[in-house]
């Protein structure tokens, strides 16, 4: 079976670190549920995904050509349970150093969805992910199942395993569908919020030629990226409490707000 890249054991996080952000299997979900990802298999490497979903019964889901090498592939397999991995990348919503966030590799084996079953595993697919080539399976898409062997989830120079049964019982952030529009808006029309937020970090942590960068947004909080002349390091901005849902940010957002004012004007 293809396996992910060789990848040394990450040092021990701070458990004060780890209070500020979502868990691994979380993260792994929320990274899975990016758009863009290709398909690795005996024969056949980087064959093109047209989208691909993990469902909330925990099924991994992949969209692929009818016509293209890994239908093919599968079909020849034994028992056309194909070894495979998958690989998904994150990319930052805004132009930065380094744009790629996160990535995760999915091992294990695919196989074609039943006839009997394709239906129902449309439906699912496209509650947890709609997209418009759901309506070609069946025509020039065929809908594979990914049986998961293996999760890696790949941050910041390490690699970290990720339980199969962890990952598909964990769900994607409550934000990450409004993220991306959310950070372009932030980085485009309001760089006196991304001063504000420098304002809440340590003194000393912003340098005279530093740039502040906005990275991601996640139920815990803001993550930004502070670009230098010589390198970048990421760094959060942590709300009060981790949001529950998307219409909790706007309360959220208001409250960083004002400790940031009370901050800057405490001098």
């Amino acid at each position: 079976m293809p396996t992910c890249p060789s990848r040394p054991a990450p040092e021990p996080e701070r458990s004060d670190v780890d209070a500020l952000r979502p868990g691994p299997a979380e993260r792994a979900r929320t990274v899975a549920a990016r758009a863009g990802a290709s398909v690795c298999a005996v024969g056949v490497e980087g064959s093109r995904v047209l989208a691909h979903a993990v469902t909330d019964a925990g099924q991994v889901l992949v969209a692929v050509p009818t016509d293209g090498d890994l239908v093919r592939a599968v079909a020849a397999a034994p028992g056309s349970d194909l070894s495979a991995l998958m690989m998904v990348t994150d990319h930052a919503p805004v132009p930065v150093r380094r744009p790629v966030r996160a990535q995760l590799w999915l091992s294990g084996w695919l196989t074609p969805v039943p006839a009997r079953d394709e239906r129902p595993a449309v439906l699912a697919f496209a509650d947890a992910r709609p997209s418009e080539v759901l309506l070609d399976v069946g025509r020039t898409a065929t809908l594979l199942r990914l049986d998961l062997a293996e999760v890696v989830l790949g941050e910041g120079g390490a690699a970290i395993d990720v339980s199969p049964l962890e990952f598909l019982a964990a769900r994607p952030d409550p934000l990450a569908a409004l993220e991306a529009e959310h950070l372009a808006h932030l980085d485009g029309d309001h760089p006196e919020f991304l001063t504000l937020l420098g304002g809440l970090l340590p003194p000393g942590s912003l340098g005279p030629d530093d740039v502040l960068r906005p990275l991601g947004l996640d139920r815990f909080g803001f993550r930004l990226r502070v670009e230098r002349p010589a390198g970048h390091r990421d760094v959060r901005i942590p709300f009060g409490r981790p949001l529950r849902c998307a219409g909790e940010l706007a309360p959220a957002i208001g409250r960083l707000t004002c400790a940031a004012r009370t901050r800057l004007l405490r001098g």
